[in-house]
């Protein structure tokens, strides 16, 4: 043991420092912008919007009003920004409601306005206002299929702007002639704006062949009031100005952070990157033969060590067992390192939510094989929940109200 905590305490560590580094109490407040002389409007969305609406609250100066839109189960009580619940990962008629009362927000405003828009990740689900022709329950149809093929989150949010009547650019250019100011929290491979919550205030790069293109790839056959609005729908704002766009928190601040702590810990942080992507399974193979090095040859980085890495994996589903990518990789990692002596892991959602499960993600050790029952089975049928639920190794930790996307660590004793 490389100092005085038990290896799993020192991953809870861990992820406790890469939660408070996105913490919304603590990186939106030095972001506000100074009060405007005339309204200030705040809207927003995801699955921080909560904790970011009440951090704006408590340290605004001046009158303010305005709606945002969080998942089931992660409101807070504000006073004056009214928090809306919705589904996610894929919307419902709550989200759509609330989308068109944002949108409403947007009318009548003058250039002496401002509106502040809070935006991390969720917020595409959240944000469904359907494009003329299309329902909710064709977007419903879309967003499910495309969870269920393992796409790339970049390309699920290309084709949901392109299916929306306020996301991909459209919200900021209803504010027009108010100045929008938007703080994020990123929680998206690249931390790319326009990928973020889908990018309802800034201007879309892909176009409405390129949404085309993403559900012929996956092989999604839509229905056709969608097929119709990809053809012949109006393409998404390519051009907007006047506003300001700020990331409050990234995957990378929350990876940095997990390293500081790693070092207090006694352990050399190894930062693979914030931005991996891919299937969860493939990705634990890879990370399986990273920790075989360190054991075996000292590299990258000689024991006691942590492998920290970010990002977004995805699970294409095949079987009929419950689990997000977080559990299916720490399952998969299990099996590729067939009982290492000395290394442990914990992989968890930084929402608190690995896929659409109630656990951020699970923990495992040199026993997990030896402990659990048909380890390869349960992989095959995506039932990596099932198999750390008899364990007891599920990592529980509610709504977190923040959102910076995958947390992994492997840590090598």
């Amino acid at each position: 043991m490389a100092g005085p905590f038990s290896p799993r305490e020192v991953l809870d560590r861990l992820l406790q420092a890469a939660l408070a580094a996105a913490d919304p109490a603590r990186c939106v407040p030095p972001a506000l912008p100074p009060p405007p002389r005339g309204r200030t409007v705040v809207v927003g969305a995801g699955k921080a919007a909560a904790a970011m609406a009440l951090a704006v609250e408590r340290n605004w100066q001046g009158p303010l009003a305005g709606l945002v839109v969080t998942r089931y189960g992660h409101g807070l009580a504000t006073r004056r920004i009214e928090v809306v619940e919705a589904a996610h990962p894929v919307p419902d008629a709550a989200g759509q409601r609330a989308a068109g009362r944002i949108l409403a927000m947007m009318q009548g405003l003058t250039a002496d306005d401002l509106v502040l828009c809070l935006l991390s990740g969720g917020g595409s689900a959240l944000l469904a206002l359907p494009a003329a022709g299309v329902t909710l329950d064709d977007k419903r149809a879309v967003t499910a299929a495309l969870l269920r093929s393992g796409a790339a989150i970049d390309h699920i949010n290309c084709v949901r702007k392109h299916l929306s009547a306020i996301k991909g650019g459209r919200l900021a250019a209803a504010a027009a002639p108010a100045r929008v100011v938007t703080l994020a929290i990123s929680d998206v491979p690249g931390d790319h704006p326009s990928v973020i919550a889908s990018g309802p205030t800034v201007a879309d790069p892909t176009t409405l062949a390129e949404a085309r293109a993403v559900l012929a790839r996956y092989g999604i056959d839509p229905p056709p009031a969608v097929v119709r609005a990809l053809a012949e729908g109006c393409e998404t704002p390519k051009q907007l100005s006047g506003g300001r766009y700020e990331l409050v928190a990234t995957p990378w601040q929350a990876m940095d952070a997990a390293a500081a702590e790693a070092v207090a810990c006694g352990y050399r942080p190894v930062l693979l990157g914030d931005a991996i992507e891919g299937e969860a399974r493939e990705a634990a193979r890879v990370m399986a033969g990273i920790a075989r090095s360190v054991v075996h040859r000292g590299q990258p980085a000689a024991p006691p060590a942590v492998l920290l890495s970010g990002g977004e994996l995805t699970v294409t589903l095949r079987g009929g067992g419950r689990g997000g990518p977080n559990t299916e990789f720490l399952l998969a990692l299990a099996l590729a390192l067939k009982g290492m002596p000395g290394v442990h892991a914990m992989a968890c959602d930084t929402d608190g939510i690995d896929g659409s499960e109630d656990n951020a993600g699970a923990v495992i050790g040199p026993d997990t094989l030896l402990r659990g029952q048909d380890a390869a089975a349960r992989l095959d049928d995506n039932d990596a929940y099932g198999y750390f639920a008899a364990l007891g190794e599920l990592v529980v930790t509610g709504p977190t109200r923040t959102n910076v996307n995958d947390f992994r660590a492997i840590l090598i004793e």
